[in-house]
């Protein structure tokens, strides 16, 4: 089995390198202001030409406009654009109507029946991206990147009709087992590769994407 790896939140060069020559086969730009892994669409544009056509770049949007997501695009080009708010399926067909590239819908988990939400973007979305459902009384949460975990038993054996991620509170410790027990072929990390929020580590990268390259 061929596991891939999402290195998302990456807003400097030498991250960026790191995953590159790690191995990703997704980097993630992440496009919501209050994101410590923010990047504007200026430093967004420089970062992208540093990816080989290898490697997919994603665009992280939460809830976005119209025109906010036309003003990122007039400058430079994403591979997938990954959806992390709460779009309904109406809208995830709307963003790929109007721009004609792929969507990664993200769906938030703590239970079994939060599964249920991928009937609702069977038809629209073309990946889904599992995170860890963020505690309500958590302070400061953020869509996706808080460093929690779900239960990764909770995928059994569930046919799967759609392309899928894994995310949520990963690292390089406990990616092995995660990928053993959820059956997951895509996973995507971005505080497990921090010294705090915001700050790329190229060590964490390399060892992240050593051990998930090496299941493969």
């Amino acid at each position: 089995m061929t596991v891939q790896a999402k290195i998302c939140g990456i807003n400097s060069p030498i991250a960026m390198k790191a995953a590159i020559e790690g191995g990703a086969s997704y980097i993630g730009l992440v496009f919501y202001p209050r994101s410590p892994r923010a990047v504007t669409v200026t430093e967004a544009a420089h970062l992208a030409k540093l990816v080989p056509g290898t490697v997919q770049k994603v665009g992280l949007f939460v809830n976005i406009t119209d025109d906010l997501l036309n003003s990122v695009l007039d400058q430079l080009s994403l591979d997938i654009l990954q959806l992390h708010g709460k779009e309904t399926p109406e809208r995830v067909s709307e963003i790929k109507d109007l721009t004609g590239l792929p969507v990664m819908k993200a769906i938030h988990i703590e239970n079994s029946a939060d599964f249920s939400e991928i009937e609702r973007y069977t038809g629209v979305a073309d990946q889904i991206l599992f995170d860890a459902k963020v505690p309500k009384n958590m302070k400061n949460a953020l869509p996706g990147g808080n460093a929690i975990s779900f239960d990764w038993a909770l995928f059994g054996n569930r046919p799967w009709q759609k392309n899928w991620m894994l995310s949520g509170g990963l690292t390089a410790n406990n990616v092995g087992e995660a990928i053993r027990i959820s059956g997951a072929q895509s996973v995507d990390v971005s505080s497990g590769v921090e010294t705090m929020p915001g700050q790329k580590d190229i060590k964490m990268i390399s060892a992240f994407l050593e051990t998930v390259l090496a299941l493969s």
